[in-house]
């Protein structure tokens, strides 16, 4: 998580292999479940506020192991 300008927080999911999975794909998922805003630009997804559990638990519902994902 980072804070940006005006202290808003932004959730930056990253490390995912762009050739294996459909970035676009993936971030239009997780901001239609978590209902905000984002984009998925430079190899990394970004979500607008602090979504960093229940980020994690939709990335495992999608098939990606749960030990490979950090929350921090």
């Amino acid at each position: 998580m980072e804070k940006r300008k005006w202290g808003r927080d932004v959730t930056i999911i990253e490390g995912i292999d762009e050739k294996s999975i459909n970035l676009k794909e993936l971030s239009g998922r997780l901001k239609s479940k978590l209902a905000c805003g984002g984009t998925d630009k430079d190899g990394r997804i970004e979500l607008q506020g602090d979504h960093r559990e229940r980020a994690a638990e939709i990335l495992v519902e999608s098939g990606f192991p749960s030990d490979n994902i950090d929350v921090e």
